[in-house]
């Protein structure tokens, strides 16, 4: 009995860091995939109303993150930058993987120069760094929304490409895949309704990295003053516009900084969550 109870102890406390992990991403995630949706909605003032004849005023009842370089409210700002930040980079993530998915089942399932041309192809655009590419784009179109989207969706796709061709020639080699093509099973059939199933945990996990960086790289580019253009703004361009007045004024600057840092760390607690198998945690 007392083996069997410490057993059961040893199982719940080795599962408990993981599961905690994962309860905290999924309360993180789904606070800000809701402020993406109704944030506008219930923000306490219009994200460029002039609110306050104090710039860079401290936290109050009245403005619970202090106010902007213009007395604008932080909080509403915040609000309706959340759907620049999230809405942007949930498109461009979508995007890239479902680009790089597919090319990638595509060339895992024909061998030959089909593969040779898609792999060089992809190859050709991961050797140029993110950030590069994206000022480049925004250098030769100008900076919108549309374009930030595509930008993203391009620099990224080839990464998930690269993973989902590994996945797919490995569940290629298996014997149930075999059997399908002896029986006469199309090459379609056999890529979406065999292989993509089969390979649907690793990617939903590149998913979320994908959409990390993503956020990350658009965060960077508004920073720089190259992303979602004023009057509209997102969470970088909010910390680079109040940039100047941390000392004075730092709910400003930190207040979304911190949204940006909860997003990522609640999509990479749940990454983390679906990286290792059930039977893994219990040490089958």
């Amino acid at each position: 009995m007392k083996t069997a109870a410490a057993s059961l102890f040893v199982q719940i406390t080795s599962n408990f860091p993981r599961s905690l992990g994962a309860a905290i991403g999924f309360i993180l995630v789904s606070f800000w995939l809701l402020m993406a949706i109704i944030g506008p909605l219930i923000s306490p003032y219009d994200a460029n109303a002039f609110v306050s004849y104090d710039v860079f005023g401290p936290m109050s009842a009245e403005f619970l993150l202090g106010s902007d370089y213009l007395g604008r409210d932080i909080l509403s700002r915040i609000l309706h930058g959340t759907p620049y930040t999230i809405g942007v980079a949930l498109i461009a993530t979508v995007s890239a993987c479902v680009a790089g998915v597919v090319s990638g089942l595509i060339a895992a399932a024909n061998s030959g120069w089909i593969d040779a041309t898609i792999s060089r192809t992809q190859d050709a655009l991961i050797s140029i760094p993110s950030k590069m590419f994206a000022l480049i784009m925004v250098a030769s179109f100008g900076s919108s929304v549309p374009l930030l989207i595509v930008t993203a969706a391009i620099a990224y796709m080839p990464g998930s490409f690269r993973i989902a061709r590994s996945l797919a020639v490995n569940v290629m080699t298996l014997d149930f895949i075999q059997v399908a093509r002896l029986r006469g099973e199309s090459t379609p059939y056999i890529i979406f309704r065999e292989v993509l199933p089969n390979m649907f945990r690793p990617v939903l996990t590149d998913f979320g990295l994908r959409f990390v960086f993503i956020v990350l790289l658009l965060s960077s580019m508004s920073f720089l003053g190259l992303g979602i253009q004023p009057p509209e703004a997102d969470w970088g361009s909010l910390v680079r516009e109040n940039i100047l007045a941390l000392g004075e004024g730092a709910p400003a600057v930190i207040a979304p900084a911190v949204a940006i840092a909860t997003l990522t760390i609640g999509v990479n607690l749940l990454i983390d969550s679906l990286g290792v198998k059930p039977d893994q945690d219990k040490g089958h």
